[in-house]
This record gives structure tokens, C-alpha cells and sequence, in this order.
């Protein structure tokens, strides 16, 4: 896992949106989150990746910005926009294995085949009844 600094995370704080009353109207409780990845010490094959996405998040220039007002405390929204710009970082990051093609065993083979034949024998005691 690498770990995202957040001294090149940058917040600002906004009015969030819906419904909410006068906290919604008065406090600037939401959060957008700016993040540069060119700029970024992530490593290079991270950023190519994260760049690679095509994700409605990244800008053309490279610029990740997540929004985050579920709640209605400014440092809560800041904690959760962290954890989902980590998220991605980390969904990047993972490198899944190739799969080497395998046969099947000749067990296993020999048992389809067996399942096989007696569910067609099954299937042909079906059919009419001549006497």
C-alpha cells in the first residue's frame, strides 16, 4: 500500500448541496479535494495507471477531485474525500496475477463425461412408450 501525503492534497471548503436547512445554507461543511498526479512523489507506474483511468474524477490534467459532503462536520467530509482518493491509489496499485491456463485432470474428465451419459440416458427414457 502506498500511503497518499497530505501535504499534496489540497482542500477547500464549499457550501454542500440537498436538503439540510440552515446548516446547509450557512456552513461551508463540504469538502473538494484536489490532487495533482504529475506532481505527486507517487511512483511512476502508479501515476501512468491512475492517468490511464477513465475515471469522471480525473481531470485532462491530471488532476483527481473528489467531493465529499456526506456529513455535516467540515473534518468528517475532509477524512472521507482521504480515504477515497487512498482508495483509488490503492485500486491502482494492485497488480493482479496472470492466469496460466490449466487442463483438466483426467478425473475429472472421465466424471463429466460419465454425468454426461447418464443424464442422456435419462433424457431417452422420456420419450414415448411403445408396447
Amino acid at each position: 500500500m502506498i500511503a497518499v501525503r497530505e501535504d499534496e492534497v489540497e482542500f477547500s471548503a464549499i457550501r454542500a448541496q440537498g436538503a439540510g436547512g440552515q446548516n446547509v445554507n450557512k456552513v461551508s461543511s463540504a469538502v473538494h479535494l484536489r490532487f495533482d498526479i504529475r506532481a505527486s512523489s507517487l511512483p511512476d507506474f502508479i501515476k501512468e495507471r491512475l492517468l490511464a483511468l477513465n475515471d469522471n474524477r480525473i481531470s485532462k490534467d491530471g488532476v483527481v477531485v473528489i467531493k465529499a459532503q456526506q456529513s455535516r462536520s467540515q473534518e468528517q467530509n475532509r477524512l472521507d474525500a482521504l480515504v477515497r482518493l487512498q482508495a483509488l491509489v490503492d485500486s491502482v496499485a494492485h497488480v493482479a496475477r496472470t492466469r496460466r491456463a490449466t487442463k483438466p485432470t483426467y478425473g475429472s474428465q472421465k466424471r463429466r463425461l460419465e454425468k454426461k451419459t447418464q443424464r442422456g440416458s435419462i433424457k431417452a427414457l422420456r420419450g414415448k412408450v411403445v408396447d
